[in-house]
């Protein structure tokens, strides 16, 4: 029962109004004002923060911020501007006026949450269903945007940040009310990976913040390297809550390394302390890549620091100008509020004085300092690139509520038009933004993606020095990410300044450029970028710088000697030029002149009882074929063709035929005028007809073949590529290996049978043993051919022709001489032989 009663009553509560009060004290903003509609900043006008004493039993102490950015003070003037120049408008937002409300998130993610905290819950102790502001402009860092999104989102408060660049922030499930004017940082990461592989730097160091922005970005500059062939050496992380120890710690790991490009992917503060401990360790020589978080940031290009980062490159967005700013921060006196520390702090840091009076070893300021005599990143308006940012935030709320409210077309002066409401749902705030569509008076186009990202232009930053010495901020490039990819990254053909003010530009490479005629072999448990040097093989070449493979020339080419490019191969075979061909040439034709001068002195003794008793006939034939024999050698010297081919082997079948039949036919004269037991006058008549129908008939056979071989498959002109890799051999190819076969095995077989004949009459009367002549030539013919066919397989190229000629001339000269010399020597020395008597065995 008491259970229930227990229910009822927190019912009954739920159903009354109820009331919640603030705990702790509230915060109270930097610089506020009121107005219809209250837009909220949250700006890193400090760069440190105290760590309070944390005792778990005291109230821990409030959070004290120090080191005023004057960088960041000059963007909380430029939204104060534009808000003014706003309410100052007739056109835009008429008759409704915009507040502010700035905090200081000091860069750290405490005081960014407090901020947010105040910037929603104002000054009331009380809560209440609506925001103190309508909109909020920050934070100046990532991590900072984010913690203050993961409590204004909750509520659907937009928030457009100047300077967050974390890609993370894209995330429109996640971040549905944020917008920015800067770019993703995704964009400017893969800028710089072009960038570095634009100058072959494929060997660098990367530092990054220990933060979002440091973190997601350097991340994304990995990835987009890689995919360029960019390799990391080493990738160091800081914070500006590091000991200096860390710190020291990786200017060592960054000084000894071999890479000479450094790309410093780090917010301001965190380059501040790194340049710092740089200094001390005397860092000098590197190339520093920067992103925009400091690649223009103007306090950095001092004297003190312009031996490390001089000639540095990075991106920034595009600069502009804002008429009337620089007139507006030079009016920031702390007159114009006098409860307001920041603006006296700011007024005694600048002149280095103090504003009360009386303090020991402090110069007294009257407050009437004027700030256009001294030179502070505060007044500089040469290098407004985030500034302008700021003021295109501003301009985007204003815009979105001018539509929002109904006010009519911005840009035409509208009075009493606006309908004001005082809930404005922070949802219609949100749907009003991602539609704006304006252009700034410097004629930049503001609109934001379905990301709320606007487009992704940069500039390529410089450091160079003016004709005074001073350091300068020089564009000499760009970059559109809306561009097609291979046309994004352009330089425009300013010179450019290197690392330690060189002109020569750096070189940052793990591994040497392998020449032409080399690959990379990548060396065990390195990157990519380190590898060692190979020649290509033989019969491969590389002709670029730097690649991984050589590729093999196609078969009629070779690699030259250097490896670079492929020259057709040397085309082999038998030539009259060099001094084989012309040795085999020479032996062809003496051969021939020397059948002939033998055929010469058979027909000068040609009616003597010795010519005819080898039956001239047959002899004058014979030597007519030898000569052929011969002269066909000549057809295999030269470059091979289409006809040098057929006739070659046809020859050489068909006039070693006409050979083996004329001895054939002798033998069987032989054989048949010894053996005969017939009339002896009726012998030399059948004799002479089967002499004559053997030579034709065995003659007539070959050409057959040669005829049906030429017909089928006739031998042609082939490259060989398969027997030598650096040569090409030029050949005659069979066209049917059975067709040559058939002729070289006819001849053989003609040789055989000779050689069994003459066998047979061996032992005829020793005076006239022609037989014995012709056995013995016989023997020297089958020997040639029987030891040609191993040394014709075995021999390579062109030897393989000379091979077949040296067996052709061998064959010829041995048929010759055994055949014909021993007659000559009786022809010509021996006369009293050459006689009937002596020829029919009667002279003993």
């Amino acid at each position: 029962m008491l259970l229930f009663m227990l229910f009822i009553r927190i019912f009954e509560a739920m159903g009354e109004t109820t009331f919640c009060e603030m705990l702790g004290s509230p915060e109270f903003p930097l610089f506020s004002k009121e107005g219809h509609i209250t837009i909220g900043g949250a700006f890193s006008i400090h760069n440190q923060m105290s760590k309070p004493q944390l005792s778990f039993i005291d109230t821990p102490e409030r959070l004290t911020c120090s080191r005023i950015n004057f960088r960041e003070l000059r963007f909380v003037q430029t939204m104060i501007f534009a808000i003014e120049e706003i309410n100052n408008s007739s056109s835009l937002l008429p008759n409704i006026t915009i507040g502010y409300k700035i905090f200081d998130s000091c860069g750290l993610t405490l005081p960014s949450t407090r901020a947010t905290m105040g910037l929603m819950n104002g000054q009331e102790r009380y809560c209440s269903n609506q925001s103190s502001v309508h909109a909020i402009i920050g934070a100046s860092e990532s991590s900072s945007t984010i913690v203050m999104l993961q409590i204004s989102g909750i509520f659907q408060i937009p928030v457009i940040s100047h300077f967050a660049t974390c890609a993370c922030l894209s995330n429109r499930k996640k971040y549905p009310s944020f917008f920015r004017t800067i770019p993703s940082d995704y964009n400017q990461s893969r800028a710089l990976a072009k960038l570095v592989k634009h100058f072959n730097w494929t060997w660098v160091g990367t530092v990054r913040s220990d933060n979002d922005y440091g973190n997601n970005g350097l991340e994304t500059f990995i990835t987009a390297a890689s995919q360029e062939g960019v390799c990391i050496e080493y990738t160091e992380a800081i914070s500006r809550i590091d000991s200096r120890d860390q710190i020291a710690r990786v200017v060592k790991v960054i000084q000894s390394g071999s890479a000479k490009v450094l790309v410093a992917f780090l917010a301001q503060s965190e380059m501040d302390i790194l340049l710092e401990e740089a200094l001390n360790q005397n860092l000098s020589g590197l190339q520093w890549v920067g992103s925009e978080s400091w690649i223009t940031a103007g306090h950095l290009a001092i004297e003190r620091y312009s031996g490390i980062l001089m000639g540095s490159l990075g991106f920034s967005i595009r600069k502009a100008k804002i008429a009337g700013l620089q007139e507006f921060l030079l009016q920031v006196n702390p007159s114009q509020d006098p409860q307001n520390n920041l603006l006296k702090e700011f007024w005694e840091v600048t002149f280095g004085c103090s504003l009360q009076p009386g303090l020991r070893g402090q110069i007294h300021c009257s407050g009437s300092e004027r700030l256009q005599d001294v030179n502070t990143p505060f007044t500089d308006v040469s290098e407004l690139r985030i500034s302008n940012n700021v003021y295109k935030a501003v301009y985007a709320v204003a815009n979105a509520m001018h539509n929002m409210l109904k006010c009519g077309q911005s840009g035409q002066a509208v009075k009493n038009s606006c309908m004001w409401k005082a809930d404005l749902d922070p949802k219609q705030v949100v749907k009003h933004l991602q539609d704006v569509n304006f252009t700034c008076q410097s004629g930049e186009r503001v609109s934001f993606d379905r990301n709320g990202d606007p487009a992704a232009t940069y500039e390529l930053i410089n450091w160079q020095r003016n004709e005074r010495g001073d350091s300068v901020f020089v564009t000499v490039g760009s970059y559109d990410a809306s561009l097609p990819n291979g046309e994004q990254f352009t330089m425009n053909g300013i010179n450019i300044t290197w690392a330690a003010e060189s002109v020569k530009r750096p070189q940052s490479v793990c591994s040497e450029n392998c020449l032409p005629g080399f690959r990379q072999a990548v060396i065990k448990g390195k990157p990519s970028c380190c590898f060692s040097c190979i020649a290509c093989a033989a019969g491969e070449i590389n002709n670029s710088s730097n690649s991984a493979e050589c590729s093999r020339c196609s078969l009629e080419f070779w690699s030259n000697e250097d490896h670079s490019q492929c020259v057709p191969k040397a085309i082999e075979f038998l030539s009259y030029k060099e001094t084989l061909g012309v040795l085999l040439a020479a032996f062809s034709l003496f051969g021939a002149c020397l059948t002939l001068l033998v055929s010469c002195v058979f027909f000068c003794f040609r009616h003597t009882p010795l010519v005819k008793a080898s039956n001239s006939e047959l002899s004058f034939l014979l030597l007519f074929s030898l000569t052929l024999c011969f002269l066909c050698s000549l057809t295999f010297i030269g470059q091979p063709s289409d006809w040098s081919c057929m006739l070659r082997h046809t020859a050489f079948g068909i006039t070693f035929a006409l050979c083996m039949s004329c001895i054939l036919a002798k033998t069987i004269a032989v054989v048949i005028a010894f053996k005969a037991k017939g009339p002896v006058k009726a012998v030399p008549q059948c004799s002479v007809s089967l002499q004559r129908t053997t030579v034709f008939s065995c003659t007539l056979l070959q050409v057959l073949v040669c005829a049906i071989w030429l017909h089928l498959a006739p031998p042609f002109p082939h490259k060989n590529t398969a027997h030598a890799t650096e040569r090409i051999i030029l050949e005659c190819d069979l066209g049917s290996p059975l067709g040559f076969g058939a002729v070289f095995g006819y001849i053989g077989l003609l040789a055989v049978l000779c050689f069994f004949l003459a066998f047979l009459a061996r032992k005829l009367p020793d005076n006239f043993n022609e037989a014995k002549l012709i056995t013995f030539s016989m023997l020297i013919f089958c020997a040639v051919w029987i030891t040609f066919i191993p040394a014709y397989i075995s021999s390579p190229g062109k030897f393989t022709v000379a091979v077949e000629i040296f067996a052709i001339l061998a064959c010829s000269f041995g048929l010759l001489f055994c055949i014909f010399a021993p007659k000559c020597y009786i022809l010509l020395y021996k006369q009293e032989k050459n006689t009937k008597k002596h020829m029919m065995g009667r002279n003993h």
